[in-house]
């Protein structure tokens, strides 16, 4: 099976074949984990990072008072523990939300990668900003966002991001969350999720069957949501050529 590092880094710009290969190379091993099975804990020793295959997860913080932070939801494609490369331990929980497939990376095998293909080296760099930039917007809408928008955006990000996965999903789509998923990754009690929901589908933006959404105003969603569609300022021009 293709790497799937490089179909998502593919989706950015085109690869070279050496490139493809060097991807392949790192996700020769798999590890399978079902629902609910924890890869990683917060304060965890880390020694690797991964490349999740097959399935979707999620990363996760305890907060004082016991409450959970969902602070990524991770698809197929995504890298996980990028801070093994600058901490020893883990600054988050990572947990499988269906069946999952990873792929370990060691870091040296990074190391002998920023070696061998700066460009990918510098793409991997670009990548992590783009989640830093999309952390920094969740971040923004739980302190100063009101609840309907905080819920909007997610639905709309979590559409964007499966269309990336496949071109078939139009404005119908499975979420795969649960209300109490939602609202501990948009800081609301799973009650209050439900009560937004509602009024988005009052407000004709969507409507529900089962575990199903459709967008049905999606200027109004992303209004509502107070989106900002950061992939078309995206800039690579920069990168080093391929090797």
């Amino acid at each position: 099976m293709a790497s799937c590092l490089a179909e998502r880094l593919g989706d950015l710009i085109d690869l070279s074949g050496n490139e493809r290969a060097a991807l392949d190379k790192l996700e020769q091993r798999e590890r399978t984990l079902r629902r609910g099975a924890v890869l990683l804990r917060e304060n965890d020793k880390m020694s690797e990072l991964f490349v999740l295959k097959r399935g979707t997860m999620m990363s996760y913080v305890i907060l004082p008072d016991g409450s959970r932070q969902i602070l990524r939801f991770l698809f197929r494609g995504d890298l996980i523990a990028m801070a093994s490369l600058a901490y020893r331990s883990s600054p988050e929980t990572v947990m499988a939300l269906t069946e999952c497939a990873v792929a370990p990376l060691e870091r040296v095998s990074v190391a002998d990668l920023t070696i061998e293909h700066p460009r990918l080296a510098a793409l991997l760099i670009a990548v992590d900003q783009t989640e830093r930039v999309a952390l920094t917007d969740r971040l923004a809408g739980i302190g100063r966002a009101t609840a309907k928008a905080r819920v909007a955006a997610l639905l709309i990000t979590m559409r964007n991001r499966l269309r990336m996965l496949d071109a078939t999903i139009g404005d119908t789509f499975t979420l795969g969350l649960t209300q109490e998923e939602i609202g501990d990754a948009t800081g609301l009690t799973a009650v209050h999720v439900n009560r937004m929901l509602r009024q988005l589908e009052e407000d004709g933006l969507i409507a529900r069957e089962g575990g199903r959404f459709t967008v049905l105003n999606e200027a109004g969603l992303a209004r509502t949501g107070h989106h900002v569609e950061r992939a078309a300022g995206l800039e690579l021009g920069w990168l080093p050529d391929a090797r």
